[in-house]
């Protein structure tokens, strides 16, 4: 069979997928064959559709010669390719702690993307995100959803978002940035009890340096977040490498194209800025904890 060194890693990732098609983006601007590319990187036309696919790793010095043939001279641009690269074969190498939870497996891989992103900006709807939440409030949304008829299965499932939240502590902590609307903390998710330790949870981890918080009030009306929820994940500064996760009742979907990120950051600027301050909404959520 011989020694292939790319055996085991044909596999699309997100981050593969989104550093490919900027890949040939750039191929098909420059009007170039994927046999042009494959000549550059001295590699068959067949690599050079895996890599455009997302399906395997790529070396630094390919994405330069590719950035080169293009005529692609941006430092910054090239940059953001490379730091792209590089989170990609991290990612694919890692064997992290999620792999241990069957609960997580249709969200193994934005937990894996969400372990070696440097920024994620949330929008959600009706729920508390699940890296600010309580394991009572996750018990009682795993209860409700009624995923899984095992009981046993559920204590996983909470310890694995536990688990998660490590990535808000430590020596380069996510840095995270919450929008939810007003109905995600009124909606009596467990009960009375587990709401006012949920609310006091939000109240304490919103004081962390690396943590925003904003509150989208009933007040506001119409607004442009109503369709769906979602978060960005980030790899560099906000808005250079970017991937959107959507999160439906029936998939898990990620939209991985500039435009797509693009689109997501203008939704989310214009929650933000229909959202309460993140002073104001500390106010919100401690009232609200008054009246549960």
């Amino acid at each position: 069979m011989g020694n292939n060194p790319d055996r085991g890693r044909t596999i699309s990732t997100v981050l593969g997928r989104r550093l490919g098609g900027e890949l040939l983006r750039m191929r098909e601007e420059c009007d170039l064959r994927q046999t042009n590319a494959a000549e550059a990187l001295t590699a068959s036309p067949a690599k050079v559709a895996k890599i455009e696919r997302g399906q395997v790793p790529l070396r630094d010095p390919d994405v330069r010669a590719l950035c080169h043939l293009y005529g692609q001279t941006d430092e910054l641009v090239i940059d953001r390719l490379l730091t792209l690269a590089k989170a990609d074969r991290e990612r694919r190498k890692a064997h992290g702690w999620w792999n241990q939870y069957p609960q997580l497996a249709a969200m193994a891989e934005y937990v894996a993307l969400e372990d070696i992103a440097t920024n994620v900006r949330t929008w959600q709807l009706a729920v508390v995100p699940g890296l600010l939440q309580t394991p009572d409030y996750a018990r009682a949304l795993a209860v409700g959803n009624g995923h899984w008829e095992d009981p046993d299965e559920i204590e996983p499932f909470v310890e694995s978002r536990m688990a998660r939240q490590a990535r808000l502590n430590g020596e380069n902590p996510l840095e995270l940035w919450a929008v939810m609307h007003e109905a995600a903390l009124r909606q009596l998710v467990g009960g009375r009890q587990v709401m006012r330790g949920q609310l006091g949870h939000l109240l304490d981890v919103g004081r962390q340096p690396n943590v925003k918080l904003q509150v989208l009030p009933y007040l506001a009306g119409a607004h442009p977040g109503m369709n769906s929820a979602f978060s960005i994940v980030s790899f560099a500064e906000p808005g250079a490498l970017d991937v959107v996760h959507v999160d439906t009742t029936s998939s898990t979907l990620w939209l991985e194209s500039n435009t797509d990120a693009d689109r997501h950051n203008v939704l989310f600027d214009r929650v933000t800025r229909l959202s309460l301050a993140q002073r104001n909404s500390i106010s919100l959520i401690e009232g609200i904890l008054k009246e549960t």
